[in-house]
């Protein structure tokens, strides 16, 4: 249609051109503009005309309507066109850019007009840090790095732990009856430390070479470090505190890298962390993953034992515990523990916090205890609800040993007692004397009450210092 409609005008053209040679002139510069200035494309729509051809009648216009709709287009068109150019001009008037089209003379000895201060301050701000920020850039301190540089300065004080336990293993006979026969087995466990002296201390969870849930084996008999250059070495345990999950190792070796702690006081909720270990096993060594800090001193039962964490929605898998948590500025401030392990959570992580460590792994390595931790010297089990209706007694602590000489042996407890009170607070069970104990320290009387044959006592017991019976071998040590 349109190629059609072009015809029918080059007609109407050329009839008049040869009624008045003016007019033919005039139309040829017109015809002549419109191609130069138009695009190759546009251009190669014009149909070229020859004076010479013959003549014809003009051509009645056969749509009006359209030609109106047409003609009001335009107008629309030319009209946005100027609003949109008169924009234009007008937020860029008085710069240099537009000085070439300003009528005024002295245009171009006129200067901008000078920004102010908050103008000025808004841009610098924008052209230096950016319209978007990614969620590290936003959960980051101010003397932050770049995450790949934390990761290469922090990866060689990361190392691998390996530990080999031995156990016993109890067989019964057929029926379940009799004692059986015995077999020796072993199973090796592993997980991730940090290297916190030049001359080979190292840091890690108690849980990686000390077991007291799985078999029961205690101590690792075997414990081997691998480095981030894949190189073993075998260490030494110095020693560990189950109650807060704390180890200190020793390899023979020196000019070793330490990693650089910080404060773990600083910390904000929705700061950023990432989280260094080795899950699963040695084929992930040295494994990276990101998250940000989900709460603060997080109240957290593990093994009848009270600690408070640090909770992060970075990963953290089993290999991961004793690696470090850091900071955006490169800096541990905390030791990853625990993975809440259940098939309807995921992001619930947590780890030591490192000025809690920091304390602990002074007096492991300088008393082979932790110090000031105060202990009542006895051995305690829980009476559930079930056993409490069963025996007629109350629930609560029941006292099944009592070592010679402790605090509970001087504030005369005796077997079979049940604890159900301490300062005036109800217990039900060990973990509930357990978080109590947090709250005092050695040298400190507490005022527990006890079901004795069917009769409540109050007994005032000072609490003496619980110590370690491993041996230690150096002195006068603190990490920074």
């Amino acid at each position: 249609m349109s190629d059609i409609n072009n015809m029918n005008g080059s007609e109407n053209n050329n009839d008049l051109l040869n009624e008045d040679p003016a007019l033919s002139v005039q139309a040829e510069q017109q015809n002549s503009a419109e191609y130069h200035n138009s695009s190759d494309e546009a251009a190669s729509q014009y149909a070229y005309v020859s004076e010479h051809a013959p003549k014809s009648k003009p051509a009645v216009s056969r749509h009006p309507i359209l030609k109106g709709i047409a003609f009001v287009l335009c107008l629309a068109i030319v009209g946005v066109g100027s609003v949109q150019g008169y924009r234009i001009y007008k937020d860029h008037s008085g710069t240099n850019g537009f000085s070439e089209y300003n009528d005024d003379k002295d245009a171009d000895r006129k200067s901008p007009p000078k920004e102010t201060e908050t103008e000025s301050n808004q841009i610098a701000s924008f052209s230096e840090k950016g319209e978007y920020k990614s969620l590290f850039e936003l959960g980051s301190r101010e003397d932050a790095k770049q995450l790949p540089d934390i990761v290469d300065d922090i990866m060689p004080s990361v190392v691998g732990v390996s530990a080999k336990f031995e156990y016993t293993t109890q067989y019964y006979d057929f029926f379940g009856w009799g004692e059986g026969s015995t077999s020796q087995e072993r199973m090796e466990g592993q997980g991730t430390g940090i290297i916190i002296s030049e001359d080979g201390y190292i840091v890690t969870n108690a849980h990686c070479i000390y077991d007291d849930s799985q078999h029961n084996a205690g101590e690792a008999i075997e414990v081997t470090i691998r480095f981030s250059d894949e190189s073993d070495h075998s260490a030494k345990i110095i020693s560990y505190d189950t109650d807060s999950d704390i180890a200190v190792l020793k390899v023979n070796e020196s000019g070793l890298k330490p990693a650089v702690f910080g404060n773990s006081d600083e910390l904000r909720v929705g700061e950023v962390v990432i989280a260094i270990g080795n899950p699963l096993s040695f084929n992930y060594f040295g494994s990276v993953t990101s998250g940000i800090v989900s709460a603060l001193n997080r109240k957290i039962t593990i093994n009848d034992r009270t600690m408070h964490l640090l909770q992060t929605d970075a990963a953290i898998n089993a290999g991961n515990s004793g690696g470090p948590l850091v900071n955006s500025c490169g800096q541990v401030i905390g030791i990853n523990s625990a993975k809440m392990a259940s098939s309807s959570v995921e992001g619930l992580g947590f780890a030591i916090p490192i000025n809690q460590v920091k304390t602990i792994v002074d007096d492991l390595i300088n008393y082979n205890y932790v110090t000031g931790r105060p202990q009542f010297g006895w051995s305690i089990i829980d009476i559930s609800e079930s056993d409490s209706r069963r025996y007629n007694m109350p629930m609560g602590a029941y006292v099944i040993d009592v070592q010679d000489g402790s605090a509970a042996d001087k504030a005369g407890i005796q077997l079979r007692d049940i604890v159900i009170e301490l300062d005036g607070e109800k217990v039900s069970s060990t973990a509930d004397i357990n978080a109590l104990m947090s709250n005092y320290k050695a040298g400190d009387t507490v005022t527990l009450t006890i079901n004795r044959k069917g009769e409540d006592v109050k007994v005032d017991v000072t609490l003496d210092e619980a110590k370690s019976n491993k041996s230690n071998t150096d002195n006068d040590r603190k990490i920074s």
